[in-house]
C-alpha cells in the first residue's frame, strides 16, 4: 500500500496496490502492518456504512470528547471529502483540505482525532465506509458550519444547486464559535 502526506499534518491518502486480470481485481482494504507504517498505533473499534444520493452534504461532524480517528473510502460512486484541522495548537489549526474519493481510484483518507470530517455526493448514488478508533457518542457529537465563509471551502456543487443537508448540520457552528480541541 501506498500512502501520501497532504498539506494537514496527520492527514494521509493511501492508495491499495490494485490486482487486476480478466476476472477483475483483488487488494486489500486494511493491514495493520502496512497502516502503522504511516499512522502512529491505531486500534479501530467501529466500522460504519452511508449511502446518500447525488447532492447531499453530510457534516462537518466531529466528537469533541471521545475523538475519532476514521479511515475512509467510497465502494461506490464518488464524493468530495472534507476535513477541517481543529486542533487548536496545530500550525493547521481551522485550515480544510478536499480530496476527491472514489470507487474506480479506491483510495482511502486516514482522518486522525482532532478533525471535522464531512463530504459532498458527486455521482447519482454513493456509499462510504469508514473505520473509527473510538465509539460514536452523541453526547459528544459537534456539528462545524459546512459552508461557513472562514472555512474556505470551495464544495463543487453539482448544477451549483443547493446541497441537500440534515437539519442538525445546518445549524452548526462557525469556527469562531465552535468547540475545538485542546491538543
Amino acid at each position: 500500500m501506498n500512502f501520501f502526506e497532504t498539506e494537514l499534518p496527520g492527514v494521509i491518502l493511501f492508495e491499495p496496490k490494485l490486482f487486476k486480470d480478466e476476472r477483475g481485481f483483488f487488494m486489500e482494504t486494511f493491514q495493520v502492518q502496512e497502516f502503522t507504517r504511516a499512522v502512529n498505533a491505531a486500534e479501530f473499534v467501529q466500522d460504519n456504512q452511508s449511502g446518500s444520493h447525488q447532492g447531499v452534504l453530510r457534516g462537518l461532524h466531529y466528537q469533541i470528547q471521545q475523538a475519532q480517528g476514521k479511515l475512509v473510502r467510497v465502494t461506490v460512486g464518488e464524493v468530495y471529502d472534507v476535513v477541517v484541522d481543529l486542533r487548536r495548537k496545530s500550525p493547521t489549526f481551522g485550515k480544510s483540505a478536499g480530496f476527491l474519493l472514489s470507487s474506480s481510484e479506491k483510495r482511502q483518507l486516514w482522518i486522525p482525532p482532532g478533525f471535522a470530517h464531512g463530504f459532498y455526493v458527486l455521482s447519482e448514488w454513493a456509499e462510504m465506509v469508514y473505520k473509527a478508533t473510538n465509539y460514536y457518542a452523541p453526547q459528544y457529537e459537534r456539528t462545524l458550519l459546512w459552508n461557513d465563509p472562514a472555512l474556505g471551502i470551495h464544495w463543487p456543487l453539482v448544477g451549483e444547486q443547493a446541497p441537500m443537508v440534515s437539519v442538525k448540520d445546518t445549524q452548526g457552528s462557525p469556527l469562531e464559535t465552535a468547540e475545538v480541541y485542546d491538543f
